[in-house]
């Protein structure tokens, strides 16, 4: 009777693995496939049908889910060897991939966004080089911005320096023109990936102001130190982007996902968390994790997160020039950062 039961089980969970494979490339050959819509259709549809007739007909079970991988692999094998490209006629807002420069401590990043919105789709485009001394980093702040349900967010590192404005780095998808953002899109080869280096005001009131988006600022309690080997690394990241493109994967390769695969390349012992995805909780994981200073701020998370709402805050001061010290003002921050 054991036996019977595990083999039932095996026909469960190897029949649910090719089916979900399947159903997978029959999507990727509809999404990524020939651009004509009926070919593309026809292909998904004749993996679905020669996948289905093995699992009905051929027997052992097993032998059956065997045979209907090696389809869904070879479409696998076509699917990793899309080649992202960096030469497409892309939006204005992600039309240059930033780049950096280093003499020392100091680095000259050049096309750092810095647009001046009247809409989210009407704006004065301004890319400017700038030069940061990367010993003058004083910390690391963390933007969340939620545009809809808040299981899902957007979420933007910013570093701080003394005497020089904010450096922020949002890793978006980066689109054509006529083209938008889909959530299901996003898991398949659609959107190459971008790490847009902007002025905070750039990315902060584009979401406040412009897409009514709701926006949390979060200062951190990283050294000093770690927040500037952290940046070098997103700087290196950005100069590879520009070089040879990469995919944005939302599962795999996302605004949040990305930030942990950087920070594990420099702590490889930051352990993975399921919030990492639903990242419209990351805020409560770094909170446990006492990134958020906890002890220091000695607030409960309920109140830290409802001071740290600068929504509208940002509105507020969106015309001045100090901008991101304005938003700032009566954030909770660690004691070392408290000024």
């Amino acid at each position: 009777m054991a036996r019977a039961l595990a083999g039932r089980i095996l026909r469960v969970v190897a029949g649910g693995l090719t089916a979900a494979f399947a159903l997978w490339g029959a999507a990727a050959l509809w999404i990524d496939g020939p651009a004509s819509r009926p070919l593309a259709a026809a292909l998904a549809a004749a993996l679905l049908a020669a996948v289905t007739a093995l699992l009905a007909r051929v027997r052992p079970f097993v032998r059956a889910c065997l045979l209907g991988l090696a389809p869904c692999a070879a479409v696998a094998g076509w699917w990793l060897s899309i080649p992202p490209r960096n030469d497409r006629d892309w939006q204005p807002d992600v039309a240059r991939t930033a780049t950096a420069e280093w003499q020392g401590s100091v680095v000259t990043v050049r096309d750092v966004r810095d647009f001046d919105y009247r809409t989210e789709t009407d704006f004065v485009e301004r890319w400017a080089t700038r030069r940061y001394d990367l010993e003058r980093i004083e910390g690391l702040d963390l933007f969340i911005s939620y545009w809809g349900p808040t299981l899902y967010a957007h979420t933007i590192l910013s570093w701080d320096f003394d005497g020089s404005p904010p450096l922020a780095v949002s890793i978006e998808t980066r689109k054509e023109k006529g083209e938008s953002y889909s959530a299901v899109r996003g898991f398949f080869r659609q959107f190459e990936l971008v790490y847009v280096l902007a002025d905070e005001r750039d990315v902060a009131r584009l979401r406040t102001s412009f897409r009514g988006e709701r926006v949390f600022l979060y200062r951190l309690a990283t050294p000093p130190e770690h927040a500037r080997l952290l940046l070098e690394q997103y700087l290196s990241e950005a100069n590879a982007l520009a070089a040879r493109p990469a995919w944005y994967n939302a599962f795999t390769e996302n605004c949040t996902t990305a930030i942990w695969r950087n920070v594990r390349a420099l702590a490889p012992d930051n352990p993975w968390d399921w919030r990492l995805l639903a990242n419209g909780y990351v805020d409560r994981m770094l909170y446990e994790r006492g990134t958020l200073d906890t002890l220091d701020t000695s607030l409960p998370f309920a109140e830290l997160r409802a001071r740290s709402d600068i929504t509208e805050r940002a509105k507020v001061c969106g015309g001045r020039d100090d901008f991101s010290r304005c938003i700032r003002e009566g954030l909770p921050a660690p004691a070392a950062r408290r000024r």
